[in-house]
C-alpha cells in the first residue's frame, strides 16, 4: 500500500517552513538541492515512508517556505533543520541529502552529531577554488525576470538533454521560478562554505553512505562547477564512508531512479 505524505509548516524565528512528513518507525530527515524543494524528493518518499518515519524539508528560499530575512549560512541551514526536529519531537535521526541538502547534511553532523544516527550524503562537488569562483558567478548573475519572458524558456530548456519528461522538466522550473527574484540563498551559502567542507566533514564519525550519479559529476564539470576527480575529496575526509555510484544517474535521479536509490538507502540504514 502506498504510504501518504501529507504536508504541514512550521514557524520559526525567520519564517515559516514547509515540510512534507508520512511513515512510521525511524525518522529520516531528506534536504533538497538547489533551486529545488522538498518535490525532489516526491517520487522517494512512499518507498521510503514503507520502511521509515521520513520528513523532507523546504528550506528556506526555496519551494513554499519563506524566504529568510538575511543571507543563511550552511550553518544557518543546518540550525533550522535542528529546529524542525525539535518541533517534531525527534531526538536522533538518519538524514540525506543531496547536492546542497548535502553540505547542509554534513554540517549537521559535524555540529550536531549527537543528533544523528546515520548519513547519506548525495553528489557532493569538490568545486575547489575555480567551482567557487563560478559558484559567486552564478550568484551575481542570479535568476532575473525578463521583460520578453525569455526566462522561462531558458529555464525550460536548462535540463532538456537529461530531465526525461516534461511533466518532471515542469515541477523543476515551477521550483526555479519561486527563486525568481530573490538571491540564489545556496549558491552563496554553498560558495561561502565549499572550501571549508574537506575540514567540516573529518568531524563526521557516524556511518556514511555517499551516492554518485555519475552522469550527473560529468554534467558539473562540462558547466565548469567541478572536476569529476574531486568529488574524492569527499571519501578521504570520510573514509569510513561507503559508496554506491549509479551510472546513468543525472541530477534528476531522486524523480528518476527512485527504486534504485531507495534500494541502497534502505539496505545502509537497515545493516
Amino acid at each position: 500500500m502506498k504510504q501518504k505524505i501529507k504536508r504541514a509548516f512550521l514557524d520559526t524565528e525567520d519564517g515559516q517552513i514547509l515540510y512534507r512528513i508520512g511513515g512510521e518507525g525511524e525518522p529520516l530527515l531528506l534536504l533538497h538541492m538547489n533551486p529545488r524543494s522538498s518535490d525532489e524528493y516526491r517520487e522517494l518518499m512512499p518507498i521510503l515512508a514503507e520502511h521509515r518515519r521520513v520528513i523532507a524539508m523546504d528550506l528556506m528560499g526555496f519551494g513554499d517556505s519563506d524566504k529568510p530575512p538575511r543571507m543563511y549560512t550552511v550553518a544557518d541551514y543546518a540550525k533550522t533543520a535542528i529546529a524542525l526536529l525539535d518541533e517534531l519531537g525527534i531526538e536522533k535521526t538518519s538524514i540525506m541529502g543531496n547536492h546542497t541538502g548535502a553540505f547542509v547534511s554534513g554540517e549537521i553532523a559535524a555540529s550536531y552529531g549527537d543528533r544523528i544516527d546515520k548519513l547519506i550524503l548525495g553528489n557532493v562537488a569538490g568545486f575547489g577554488e575555480g567551482g567557487q569562483a563560478e559558484l559567486f558567478r552564478r550568484f551575481e548573475e542570479g535568476f532575473n525576470i525578463k521583460e520578453d519572458g525569455g526566462h522561462l524558456m531558458e529555464r525550460w530548456l536548462a535540463r532538456s538533454r537529461y530531465v526525461g519528461s516534461a511533466e518532471l522538466n515542469h515541477r523543476w522550473v515551477l521550483d526555479d521560478l519561486k527563486c525568481f527574484g530573490h538571491p540564489l540563498y545556496a549558491v552563496w551559502a554553498v560558495g561561502n562554505y565549499c572550501l571549508d567542507a574537506p575540514e567540516r566533514f573529518r568531524a563526521i564519525k557516524c556511518p556514511t553512505l555517499i551516492i554518485w550519479g555519475i552522469d550527473d559529476v560529468k554534467e558539473f564539470e562540462k558547466l565548469s562547477l567541478a572536476k569529476a576527480g574531486d568529488r574524492y575529496f569527499l571519501s578521504q575526509a570520510i573514509p569510513h564512508g561507503k559508496v554506491v555510484e549509479f551510472d546513468q544517474g543525472t541530477i534528476c535521479m531522486m524523480n528518476q531512479i527512485p527504486e534504485e536509490v531507495a534500494q541502497a538507502v534502505i539496505e545502509f540504514l537497515n545493516n
